[in-house]
């Protein structure tokens, strides 16, 4: 699945994944490939993204997540 993590500042990611952690405002949830439709609140903590090579871990403050037609698309207030 497609994913960008995008900030006012900048994108901070943008690749092909196979797994995203994200902390949402009621706990932790993960989204895999051919995941339902989604759009939700994000709040204070790490996303985890797992592409073929590597987990990268970017902290965020709060944001939102969509996921559609395998492309997940986060928008983070800022990176902590």
């Amino acid at each position: 699945m497609q994913v960008e993590l995008i900030t006012p500042d900048r994108k901070a990611f943008e690749g092909e994944a196979f797994s995203v952690v994200l902390p949402g405002i009621s706990g932790y949830f993960e989204i895999l490939n051919s995941h339902a439709p989604l759009v939700g609140a994000l709040g204070a903590g790490n996303v985890r993204i797992k592409t073929q090579t590597e987990e990268l871990s970017f902290g965020i403050s709060s944001g939102v997540v969509e996921v559609l037609n395998n492309k997940v698309s986060l928008l983070a207030d800022s990176l902590t």
